[in-house]
């Protein structure tokens, strides 16, 4: 072969390794998402790239991903009703527990029937069951591309996130002055506020789809002005001020959102306060020394609250990372802990239906999986992982927690070098 051949093949095969190198290499730092776990995110996706890990739950996400881009776009403007505002572009919703009044001639103002949901709050007049879906495809869509790389499912995050919050004509105004509203009375409520819980999910998905090219810069800014101006809301809105006061599940979570929300615009001031100050209050205030929730142990779905508001701890301990604050292992000298509080509650895996206090709908035992898998990282406790063998196998393989929870020392240690790029 001719020399000059031989130079412009050696240059050529050079060229393809750098450009290989770079289309299956990763930087090793994980993914900065908010409230999950990033270490254990990178563990998965080494651990399916090396054809390992939890296949069930991944090919169960994939099949998710795939529904979700034939689904949507969706938009606040679809709905049926016109907010009071006349801007179909505000956000509006009906507590899911209002009904009519039965003693009233026309049913107004509707009033509470706790723990009976009425059909209407999630139908196609309001925005809360529109807002789930779109946090729900677009967290899977961005959790599959970030695992498999296929740029599909990025391109349609992208296409999800665009027309919920940034496209002029679809976006969504940054406030909830008609969430949860009562016909026939407020025109919102504080308690409304429980539903942008579903916009940390969203913030996570955006930091996973940052090393895409379908999520563009300005595409990120755009979302950061949204929810750095929805943030804004939340902390100085009479709404947001009120709800800030909340003592029971409520409260928890709009900790959490401000927390994510502050962390994912940059606000690590309010971050810093939130999980520092307000959260530690939340839990000393909230948890009994038995480790019970006694606000929601009064409720008609006494479990399934005690879940949700743990739910919203494990969020805010997994956040405080991030500020240096540690409330995994937060105690009072009295007992009071997020530790007894997981104890207390985790016992009934096994059989939910034993459950000693008012739950008027069973609770799926699926809803213990990613408590007890978060559980075993947060605390430090591998050992706590084996709590799904209370629950049925057929319930906890394709569970999504076991990818996002997945121990981050199963990574193959000879792969996290060298994860191809999504």
């Amino acid at each position: 072969m001719p020399r000059f051949a031989t130079t412009f093949l050696a240059s050529f095969l050079l060229v393809l390794l750098v450009l290989l190198a770079g289309a299956f290499c990763v930087a090793a730092e994980p993914p900065a998402t908010i409230s999950l776990p990033p270490l254990s995110l990178a563990a998965a996706r080494a651990a399916l790239l090396a054809g390992r890990g939890p296949r069930a739950a991944y090919e169960a996400l994939l099949e998710d991903a795939d529904r979700a881009l034939r689904a949507g776009p969706y938009s606040v403007v679809d709905k049926q009703k016109t907010p009071p505002s006349g801007d179909k572009h505000d956000y509006m919703s009906v507590g899911p527990y209002r009904w009519p009044d039965p003693a009233s001639p026309n049913g107004l103002p509707w009033i509470v029937r706790d723990g009976k949901t009425n059909p209407e709050s999630r139908g196609e007049g309001y925005d809360s069951a529109r807002l789930g879906r779109m946090s729900y495809a677009v967290s899977t869509l961005a959790l599959a591309w970030y695992l498999g790389g296929n740029d599909a499912y990025a391109d349609r995050a992208a296409v999800l996130l665009r027309a919920w919050f940034l496209d002029p004509a679809t976006r969504m105004n940054p406030d909830f002055d008609y969430a949860q509203g009562v016909p026939g009375g407020a025109r919102g409520t504080k308690s409304g506020i429980i539903d942008s819980r579903l916009f940390i999910p969203v913030v996570d998905a955006a930091r996973l789809l940052a090393g895409s090219s379908f999520w563009t810069p300005e595409d990120e800014a755009g979302l950061r002005a949204w929810f750095s101006a929805f943030l804004d809301w939340l902390l100085d809105s009479p709404l947001g001020r009120e709800e800030a006061e909340a003592t029971n599940n409520h409260g928890m979570w709009y900790d959490a959102q401000v927390a994510a929300m502050a962390l994912y615009t940059g606000r690590t001031d309010v971050a810093r306060r939130v999980l520092g100050t307000s959260a530690p209050e939340r839990l000393a205030a909230q948890i009994a020394p038995d480790g019970s929730l006694p606000l929601e142990l009064s409720r008609t779905k006494s479990l399934r609250y005690t879940l949700f508001t743990l739910q919203a701890a494990f969020a805010l301990a997994d956040m405080g990372r991030s500020v240096g604050v540690d409330l995994w292992h937060f105690h009072t000298p009295d007992g009071r802990s997020l530790r007894e509080a997981f104890d207390y509650v985790a016992s009934w895996a096994g059989n939910p239906a034993s459950w000693p206090y008012s739950e008027i709908v069973p609770v799926d035992p699926k809803a213990f999986v990613s408590l007890f898998l978060c559980a075993a990282q947060g605390f430090g406790d591998p050992g706590l992982a084996s709590g799904i063998a209370l629950i049925d196998p057929d319930d906890w393989r394709t569970d999504r927690g076991r990818l996002l929870y997945f121990p981050p020392d199963k990574a193959p240690p000879e792969r996290r070098r060298a994860i191809p790029a999504p």
